[in-house]
């Protein structure tokens, strides 16, 4: 699947293309997602399942008997968000939702985008949302974007989308950005930007949103429920990893380089870094 807009979220220097959750049952939440968000199976194990769109790998669930379900306040998800092509595949999303009986937990206007928020059944937090063109993004003096927060008229939405029989999520849909819970917003600072190489993009009370090519946010990062809270464990369930992969192989290497000088431990499978951020959370880099 090639993303022909030179602005879309993954065309920039560095993106988010993948989201690993641990869960308790893996049929079932497999089931969920190809059901809810119209993902596809495309590997598949006794122990796990890679879901993705138009072949490309968006998501994989491992399951482990053994894992304590996370507490609401661990460093960890927020959500994944999944971004869909245009507002017209929104909205056909949103239809197969009302039609399905599928809970939502919100709905925003956030300027720069139209999100929809819901959980899946084991409570990771999913965001489904379209961004608007980017010349209508309203840059601050400061190289910031202006956020907010709204509301969304998803009754509008609703009228005016297709009711015609959702077929899965549409060509081109991808995730758009990972928001995460950490512990310490200047941490999450530092380590964003001075390790990975982001830019701060927008900063809320409590919460920072960082990206590269000045897309609104490729990573967010709050602290409303985690504020000081002890990393988390690698036996908990939820967000067990996230991938961040460079288009710029130049970048991916000045990070590694970092890395290398803060002495922070990685192991290398192929082109691909792993490591542990400083919360607990797995992350893995790949150009």
């Amino acid at each position: 699947m090639t993303i022909a807009s030179p602005t879309h979220a993954v065309n920039m220097p560095a993106y988010v293309d993948h989201s690993h959750l641990t869960v308790y049952d893996l049929p079932m939440m497999s089931g969920w997602y190809q059901k809810a968000l119209g993902l596809s199976p495309m590997e598949s194990s006794a122990s796990g399942e890679t879901l993705g769109v138009s072949g490309r790998p968006l998501l994989t669930l491992t399951t482990d008997s053994t894992a304590r379900k996370a507490p609401r306040n661990a460093p960890g998800l927020f959500h994944t968000a999944f971004l869909m092509p245009d507002r017209k595949e929104l909205g056909h999303w949103l239809a197969h939702v009302a039609q399905n009986n599928i809970a939502l937990t919100g709905a925003s206007d956030h300027l720069v985008s139209e999100a929809i928020y819901l959980d899946d059944p084991e409570g990771n937090g999913i965001e489904v949302y379209r961004d608007r063109p980017r010349e209508d993004w309203k840059m601050q003096s400061d190289g910031m974007v202006k956020m907010a927060t709204l509301g969304l008229d998803l009754q509008k939405l609703y009228d005016e989308s297709s009711k015609e029989p959702w077929g899965g999520a549409a060509d081109g849909t991808t995730i758009g950005h990972i928001h995460l819970q950490v512990s310490d917003i200047p941490e999450a600072d530092d380590f964003f930007q001075n390790v990975l190489g982001l830019d701060v993009m927008a900063r809320y009370p409590g919460a920072t949103f960082f990206a590269s090519g000045k897309y609104h946010h490729h990573v967010g990062a709050n602290v409303w429920n985690s504020r000081n809270q002890p990393k988390r464990s690698a036996d908990m369930t939820g967000l067990a990893d996230y991938t961040v992969r460079f288009n710029d192989k130049a970048k991916m290497q000045t990070a590694l380089a970092k890395l290398d000088e803060l002495q922070v431990a990685t192991t290398r499978s192929g082109e691909t870094v792993s490591l542990i951020d400083p919360w607990g959370i797995g992350l893995k880099l790949s150009a």
